[in-house]
């Protein structure tokens, strides 16, 4: 397993990071356990999670694995606040309110005194980033937090809230997570120069575009709308079955006649080509089942060739896209047909 610096923290995660949104739901508790288990022997020590993910099950599961395997002081562990947790109106948000709280459910949860990399799982377009920042730098100084991160966040949000850290002496974002892949790229127009120059690290969300890269949808019956079963697009619909385009389908189907010249699976192959991209420390892969993982394993410490990227380039051009994966954020007006 290769490890790599957390942006400009010292701290060294794994080139992977196991994402566990389907642990607790489609994904079974003692199935889960097992793949946590199965990942830190293999290497992995970053794992990320949601309160919203399964209703908190997400981080209950992922707790009691920590509990039981004795790990957890080995594991980076990451979780993130934001989505409505609750019937009442402060039940969500990144408000002081809603931090302090979250962090309290979250903590209890993971049954852990600290979590290591606490993150803003949405931008907010009407609280100020001083509100939000001073509720994280009193969860640092409190002991209970040891770095703060964003998630899919405008580039422009970064960085004001590098700036506000700095000017009122406040913990700054150390890390982004945005969604990116070979089929949606528009993150390398802004935010990866931004990350570069700033040291802060990219730990992207959906490498695999959703299953498109790994072959799992065809043409003809994404279009009638049949989508494969068990797969976000079929259970959960919305954004998921949207993010399906015919041109992203055409990518994904000349992707894997590429892998598969290269002896591997598609889906290991765009792992690759993501985790292999400047600014990116640790894609977040999320299994459902052991295969997924053990497929996912198999890239930990390979290389993407050089001859590759210039290839990969004219499937789809740096900074643009093909398939829309920002399209379940409130700030991306544009949009990919």
């Amino acid at each position: 397993m290769e490890y790599r610096p957390l942006g400009r923290t010292g701290v060294m995660v794994s080139s992977l990071c196991l994402g566990v949104m389907n642990f607790g739901g489609v994904t079974n508790t003692e199935d889960s356990i097992a793949m946590i288990d199965r990942a830190i022997d293999a290497g992995i020590n970053f794992i990320d999670t949601a309160n919203v993910y399964n209703a908190g099950e997400s981080e209950v599961v992922l707790g009691k694995a920590l509990k039981a395997n004795g790990k957890r002081d080995s594991i980076v562990l990451a979780t993130k606040v934001n989505g409505v947790v609750g019937e009442g109106q402060n039940d969500r948000g990144i408000s002081r309110y809603h931090i302090m709280k979250a962090c309290e459910d979250s903590l209890r949860r993971l049954q852990t005194d600290h979590i290591d990399l606490y993150q803003l799982h949405r931008p907010s377009a009407t609280i100020p980033q001083d509100e939000t920042l001073r509720a994280l730098d009193d969860l640092v100084r409190a002991g209970k937090v040891r770095y703060i991160g964003s998630s899919t966040f405008p580039a422009w949000m970064v960085m004001e809230g590098l700036a506000t850290s700095e000017r009122q002496n406040l913990e700054r974002y150390v890390t982004e997570q945005p969604p990116y892949n070979l089929l949606d790229r528009r993150i390398e127009n802004e935010l990866v120069p931004l990350c570069l120059k700033y040291g802060i690290a990219i730990i992207p969300w959906s490498p695999l575009a959703g299953g498109i890269l790994a072959g799992r949808y065809n043409a003809n019956g994404s279009a009638a709308g049949h989508f494969p079963d068990g797969s976000r697009a079929q259970r959960v619909g919305g954004a998921f079955q949207d993010r399906v385009t015919e041109r992203g389908i055409e990518v994904a189907q000349q992707f894997g006649e590429m892998a598969r010249e290269r002896g591997m699976t598609a889906s290991q192959y765009g792992l690759l080509w993501c985790k292999d991209q400047p600014a990116i420390t640790s894609p977040i892969i999320g299994p459902r089942t052991m295969s997924h993982l053990e497929d996912a394993l198999v890239i930990a410490d390979k290389h993407l060739d050089d001859a590759d990227r210039t290839l990969l380039d004219d499937l789809v051009h740096p900074g643009t896209a093909v398939a829309d994966f920002h399209n379940s954020n409130d700030w991306m007006k544009a949009r990919v047909r």
